[in-house]
């Protein structure tokens, strides 16, 4: 039986012609987000770093503050946008504004082993069902993503470049996988969804094959572009070592 969504973060599945107006105003959010903001703009950091923080914080509105937090609660496929969004965009730029920590290259291994568990495990039904009819295992799951990928992200900074790209192509390859289970299975698997998705033309089994294929193709991208950044640092770096 699908699980009530009365008691989501995102509040009940809107409808098509509500969603607009379906702004996630919690004030604890909206705080913690403009604290988080004078701290990163106030302290002195490097300003090269700015423009990602910045793009972190404006990516962190869109997923939970804007509609989409709401079109969540109606589509799966909305969700899984969400959690592309955040840990394979919102991630990399917050690593690309740490500082640098060269032993985290070590665990690069490691930590890509962690993040996949993670990922793979609140993509499991049951789980992700509790976490849409609880606020407190919704955060759990939102923190346990974003803080295991910028830890991974800030590994693939730190790592050799020939480290980097098979732990970014490991992370491709089970996320599609993933995306590949989802598009090709014959029913539906999340329960909250069952009746959720008629209003948005959609049946449970179509919105969960374009879930699937979301997170198989376009999710894989800002991987694929980092691994082929590092491509070129590693064959720059042996061309002028052979010059």
């Amino acid at each position: 039986m699908p699980a009530s969504l009365d008691m989501s973060y995102c509040g009940p599945a809107p409808l098509p012609d509500e969603l607009w107006g379906r702004w996630n105003l919690d004030p604890w959010l909206i705080g913690f987000l403009a604290v988080v903001s004078i701290i990163v703009f106030v302290r002195p950091i490097n300003r090269r770093h700015r423009p990602a923080y910045a793009g972190a914080l404006a990516l962190l509105i869109v997923i939970f503050i804007s509609p989409l937090c709401a079109l969540t609660v109606a589509l799966f496929s909305a969700r899984v946008v969400h959690h592309v969004l955040l840990v394979a965009v919102v991630a990399p730029l917050i690593a690309c504004a740490l500082v640098r920590r060269r032993n985290l290259g070590a665990l690069l291994t490691p930590l890509a082993g962690l993040h996949a568990a993670i990922f793979w495990l609140w993509h499991a039904p049951d789980l992700y069902q509790l976490a849409l009819s609880s606020t407190s295992v919704y955060w759990v799951m939102q923190v346990t993503l974003l803080g295991s990928a910028t830890l991974l992200w800030s590994a693939v900074f730190a790592a050799t470049p020939g480290k980097a790209i098979a732990g970014l192509l490991f992370l491709t390859i089970q996320m599609g996988l993933l995306g590949a289970l989802l598009v090709f299975s014959s029913s539906p698997l999340y329960g909250p969804h069952f009746t959720t998705t008629g209003s948005f033309g959609l049946s449970p089994l179509d919105d969960q094959q374009l879930a699937g294929l979301i997170m198989w193709v376009p999710a894989s991208i800002p991987f694929i572009a980092v691994g082929l950044w590092r491509l070129t640092q590693m064959l720059r770096a042996e061309m002028g070592a052979r010059a």
